[in-house]
């Protein structure tokens, strides 16, 4: 097949220094389930993430939207029609520690493939291993609740929210993930917003996961660039977008960067050869005075279960393909031949 210390509470208050040479490591959708899950049968729990795992050790703070559920339990998903269901073994907990992820975004459209045992087991493990995670809980209360994390001394926020799986949607009184609708007068968008202003005044950093748009298309769709200047508006330092399989430009809107899809990471996925759901980055941010300063984007391509690093003219055309679309939002980035990276500045 081809393959392509959690503090769920409020934040405490700012602190007195601000970031300053903080480097943040973030990647799109990593799917460690079915073909991948297979292969970490017989392969070591750093296995998906190949030679990407040198640059996430350079990190201070490191995270990624979870496409997939990791439990030993559950049944899947039958309430609705749904096409795929996407579970790793319980140990496969490990291969996010191997990369020393941080904080994981749980609000998507795989979350509940197995039903809610699996995701309350999912949460506990996430829990045991110290790794935040922010877009579902038990109710819409921990749902939508900021996950604060902390590097180098710095608190760093993470909300999650997405506009899949509305059946999905936690209630009052029902588990589930944060759903909202891209639709800034909706009052769940209220809501999100608030949280975000909430946790902008006791956060150094705020981060936004955003789980949005259709699976295909280079370009966010018009509902996604209003949104996502709303919520910088609101307080968000960062949005952190994800669920299409293939990525899309970064704006700067504000000084403030809206990264509108990360594209797949890793995955076990059939690679459509001309939108090419295999290509991604790794991208690595900058931080100082609680602002990101610069990113570099180091090309990726997923090939037998495993994310690996683009080389040559393939890592040159990755990245000058997203250099293009972050020019459609007036963002400048440069390639560096030399050091196989797409440098955006200006933040």
């Amino acid at each position: 097949m081809r393959c392509g210390p959690q503090n769920q509470g409020a934040a405490s208050p700012k602190s007195e220094t601000r970031t300053s040479g903080l480097r943040l490591v973030l990647a799109g959708d990593v799917m460690i389930g079915r073909g991948v899950n297979e292969r970490l049968k017989h392969e070591p729990a750093a296995y998906p993430w190949g030679d990407t795992k040198a640059l996430f050790e350079q990190g201070d703070w490191r995270a990624c939207n979870l496409e997939c559920v990791i439990s030993d339990h559950g049944v899947p998903w039958g309430a609705t029609p749904k096409a795929f269901h996407f579970r790793s073994d319980a140990k496969n907990i490990a291969s996010l520690k191997e990369a020393g992820i941080d904080a994981v975004s749980v609000a998507n459209n795989h979350t509940l493939d197995f039903e809610y045992e699996a995701m309350f087991e999912m949460l506990r493990l996430l829990d045991q291993a110290g790794i935040a995670h922010a877009g579902a809980g038990v109710d819409l209360d921990q749902a939508a609740r900021a996950a604060v994390s902390r590097a180098k001394g710095v608190a760093i926020a993470l909300i999650a929210f997405t506009d899949n799986q509305p059946e999905w949607e936690a209630g009052t009184r029902r588990p589930g993930v944060f759903y909202t609708p891209i639709d800034v007068s909706d009052e769940r968008a209220q809501r999100l917003f608030q949280t975000v202003r909430e946790t902008h005044r006791t956060s150094d950093v705020t981060i936004v996961s955003a789980h949005w748009g259709p699976n295909w298309g280079y370009r966010p769709v018009g509902g996604n660039v209003r949104f996502g200047h709303a919520l910088i508006d609101a307080g968000a330092d960062l949005i952190f977008g994800h669920s299409g399989h293939v990525f899309q430009g970064v704006e700067l809107y504000k000084g403030r960067p809206i990264m509108y899809c990360t594209g797949n990471f890793i995955d076990d996925y059939a690679v459509d050869e001309l939108e090419r759901n295999d290509e991604s980055f790794v991208f690595a941010l900058e931080l100082s005075a609680g602002r990101v300063t610069s990113m570099r984007l180091y090309p990726t391509e997923i090939f037998d279960c495993q994310a690996r690093m683009a080389r040559g003219e393939r890592a040159e055309a990755i990245a000058l393909k997203m250099a293009r679309l972050c020019r459609e939002f007036g963002t400048s980035a440069r390639w560096i031949e030399n050091e196989g990276v797409l440098e955006i500045s200006g933040s």
